[in-house]
C-alpha cells in the first residue's frame, strides 16, 4: 500500500520562535519517530515550510497576525529539532499561507491509498493541508494523529480535530 506523510510546518518560530508555545515541543519526538518509520518502509515524506519574506506584514495574514515568523533564509523558518535531521529526504513545499496548493496540485496525479498529516498548527496549516490532501485523492484515508499536531489554544484544537472527523478524516490517539 502506497502511503505519505505529511509534516506540516514543524518549523523553529511554531515551537521555540515568534509563534512558540510549550505543547509544540511535545510533538517533536512523535513526529521524529513516524518520520523514522515512513522512512524505513521506503514510504513517501513531505515537508511544508510556512514561508514569509520582509513583506509580511504588509499581508492579509499579516495584517490579522503582526507578528512576523518563517521569514526564508532566518532560523525561524527551519524545521525544529531533530526534525531538522531530516530536512533534505523527502519532497518540501514553501507555502506562503496556511494550505499549499502546490501539494494539492502535486497529490492530484498521484497514487497514495494512505496520507497521514502531522506538524503545526492543528487549528490552521494541518487542518488546511489535510482538507487539501482529501480534496486532491478524495478516496485516499486521510489520517491526524492527536499526539502528532497540537495548537496554542486546546479549545480550538480539540474542535479541529472534530471538524476533520467530520470531513472523513481519521483522527487517531485522540
Amino acid at each position: 500500500m502506497k502511503k505519505l506523510l505529511i509534516v506540516v510546518d514543524f518549523q523553529v518560530d511554531f515551537v521555540t520562535g515568534a509563534l512558540g508555545f510549550p505543547k509544540a515541543k511535545e510533538v517533536e519526538e512523535v513526529i521524529y519517530e513516524k518520520i523514522k518509520l515512513y522512512q524505513k518502509n521506503n514510504d513517501d515524506i513531505i515537508f511544508t515550510f510556512d514561508t514569509h519574506d520582509d513583506n509580511y506584514l504588509n499581508t492579509v495574514e499579516g495584517k490579522k497576525l503582526p507578528i512576523v515568523h518563517c521569514i526564508k533564509g532566518t532560523k525561524g523558518h527551519a524545521l525544529y529539532g531533530k526534525v531538522n535531521e531530516f530536512k533534505d529526504r523527502g519532497v518540501s513545499f514553501e507555502k506562503p499561507t496556511f494550505g499549499s496548493l502546490d501539494l494539492g496540485i502535486y497529490l492530484k496525479d498521484k497514487n497514495y491509498q494512505e496520507i497521514e498529516v502531522c506538524g503545526l498548527v492543528s487549528n490552521i496549516c494541518v487542518i488546511s493541508n489535510a482538507v487539501i490532501a482529501k480534496s486532491a485523492i478524495p478516496n485516499a484515508v486521510i489520517k491526524v494523529d492527536a499526539k502528532a499536531t497540537a495548537s496554542f489554544d486546546e479549545d480550538l484544537h480539540e474542535k479541529a480535530l472534530d471538524v476533520l472527523e467530520g470531513l472523513h478524516v481519521e483522527v487517531v490517539n485522540r
